[in-house]
C-alpha cells in the first residue's frame, strides 16, 4: 500500500464485507474493524496527516476504534471521519419526491449516527421539508433509517447499497478537497465531537485546509426531533463503546 498511499491528502476507505440479510452490525463488526484497521495502520504509516473518509460498517463502532487508535499513535483523531453523507442524500431525496421539487435544493442535515434509529433527519432545518404536514413526519423518518436494510433485502443478500454510495462518498469527497484547498464546505459527517455528552457523534461540521477545522451545533430541534435525539443516544452509546474497547486491546503497527 506504500506506493498508493504515499501523498495522499484524502484516502476513502469502503473496505470490508457488506451486510448479509439477517445479520446485525455487531456481526459485521468483528469482521470489519480488523479490515479497517490495516488499511488505518497503512495509512498512519504512509500519509499520517490524510483525511480518511471511512465507509466501513459498522461506522457507530468503525470510526471510534480507529479514532482512539490514531490518538495512541499521536495522531490527529479528527483525520479519522464517518461518512453519513448517503443518510443526507437519501432524505433530500426522499423530500424531494413527497414535494415535487429538487433534491439538489434540498439540505436536511442528519445527525446521530449511521445506522438504524440512530439516523436522525432534522426535517425542520430545512426551509423545503418544514412545510411536511407533522403527521407526515415519523414515517418519513423510518423510510431514511430503513432505507439501507431496504436495499439489503431487495438485492436478496448479493450485496448493499453501491451506486448510492458511491455518490455520496464523491460529494463527500469533493467537500474536503476543496476544504483543502481554501474553500470552506459544510458536510454533516460523524467524528470526535463534543456537541452531546457522546464522544462521537454526526452533526455538521466545516472542512477547511487541514480537514474538519469546525464541529457545529446541532441547531434548534422540534420536539419531536429532540425525543428522536435521546432514543437515539441510547442506542448510539452502546455502539460507540464497542469501538472503545476494542481500541483498548489492540494498537497501530
Amino acid at each position: 500500500l506504500e506506493e498508493c498511499l504515499t501523498g495522499c491528502h484524502l484516502v476513502l476507505v469502503p473496505a470490508g464485507v457488506p451486510r448479509k440479510p439477517g445479520m446485525t452490525r455487531d456481526d459485521l463488526f468483528k469482521t470489519n474493524a480488523g479490515i479497517a484497521k490495516g488499511i488505518v495502520e497503512a495509512c498512519a504509516k504512509f500519509c499520517p496527516d490524510a483525511v480518511l473518509g471511512m465507509i466501513v460498517n459498522p461506522v457507530n463502532s468503525v470510526v471510534p476504534a480507529m479514532a482512539e487508535l490514531y490518538k495512541k499513535k499521536g495522531l490527529d483523531p479528527m483525520k479519522i471521519v464517518g461518512i453519513t453523507t448517503l443518510d443526507v442524500v437519501r432524505a433530500n431525496k426522499f423530500v424531494g419526491e413527497i414535494t415535487g421539487k429538487n433534491p439538489n435544493f434540498i439540505n436536511i442535515p442528519v445527525i446521530g449516527g449511521h445506522a438504524g434509529t440512530t439516523i436522525i433527519p432534522l426535517f425542520s432545518q430545512d426551509k423545503i421539508s418544514s412545510t411536511i404536514a407533522a403527521d407526515k413526519i415519523p414515517d418519513l423518518d423510518t423510510h431514511v433509517q430503513n432505507a439501507g436494510t431496504d436495499v439489503v433485502e431487495a438485492k436478496g443478500g448479493k450485496g448493499s447499497a453501491t451506486l448510492s454510495m458511491a455518490y455520496a462518498g464523491a460529494r463527500f469527497g469533493k467537500s474536503v478537497l476543496a476544504g483543502l484547498a481554501g474553500r470552506r464546505r459544510v458536510e454533516c459527517a460523524y467524528c470526535m465531537s463534543d456537541v452531546t455528552d457522546l464522544p462521537y457523534f454526526a452533526q455538521k461540521v466545516v472542512f477547511g485546509p487541514t480537514g474538519i477545522t469546525k464541529v457545529l451545533p446541532l441547531g434548534e430541534l422540534s420536539e419531536y426531533e429532540t425525543k428522536r435525539l435521546e432514543e437515539a443516544k441510547a442506542q448510539l452509546k452502546g455502539e460507540i463503546e464497542t469501538g472503545l474497547k476494542y481500541a483498548e486491546s489492540e494498537s497501530l503497527a
